[in-house]
């Protein structure tokens, strides 16, 4: 099986060449979407200061906005942030947070990221058991909102890693 995602870590492989070419497209642009993305692409990167200073102001600008579905993809992008800068605990909290609000509202796509990216931190904290359950949770969201294949294909691959490296460990 071909994946975007580290069998080690979890964490997306990069093309460095194409996420620079795009941050170069992106240049100054300043709305919700493209500091959303350009936070993606400088933590992809290893910018990471960056990438949390692009995330908060995609964050502050979605707050002003007053688009609370947009506020949460905002809260969870900059989780992911603290998540590579090596600030779990913030990381989890902030995206627990975003799971649940998302299932309150029941905005499906952004319940399973955020419990995907919830289990990634608890993959990376040696807590295979809770990582187990949120990724299997957003395999479950996908696999009956029919999600894009790849999403699926990466929460299956997610939880496979994660029964391999817990059975090692065990």
């Amino acid at each position: 099986m071909i994946t975007p995602f580290d069998p080690e870590t979890l964490r997306e492989n990069v093309d460095e060449n194409a996420a620079l070419a795009r941050l170069s497209e992106l240049g100054d642009s300043r709305s919700t979407a493209a500091l959303g993305e350009k936070a993606e692409l400088y933590r992809m990167l290893g910018r990471l200061d960056e990438a949390l200073q692009a995330a908060e102001q995609c964050f502050r600008l979605a707050h002003f906005t007053g688009d609370r579905e947009q506020l949460t993809r905002a809260r969870l992008r900059r989780a992911i942030v603290f998540q590579y800068r090596g600030d779990l605990d913030r990381a989890l909290a902030e995206m627990a947070s975003c799971r649940a609000s998302s299932r309150i509202e029941s905005w499906d796509a952004l319940e399973a990221t955020a419990a995907q990216h919830e289990g990634t931190v608890l993959f990376e904290l040696g807590r295979y058991e809770e990582a187990k359950d949120s990724v299997a949770h957003a395999l479950d969201i996908r696999q009956r909102t029919e999600a894009p294949r790849d999403q699926i294909e990466a929460s299956r691959f997610a939880v496979e890693v994660i029964m391999r490296r817990s059975l090692k460990n065990g």
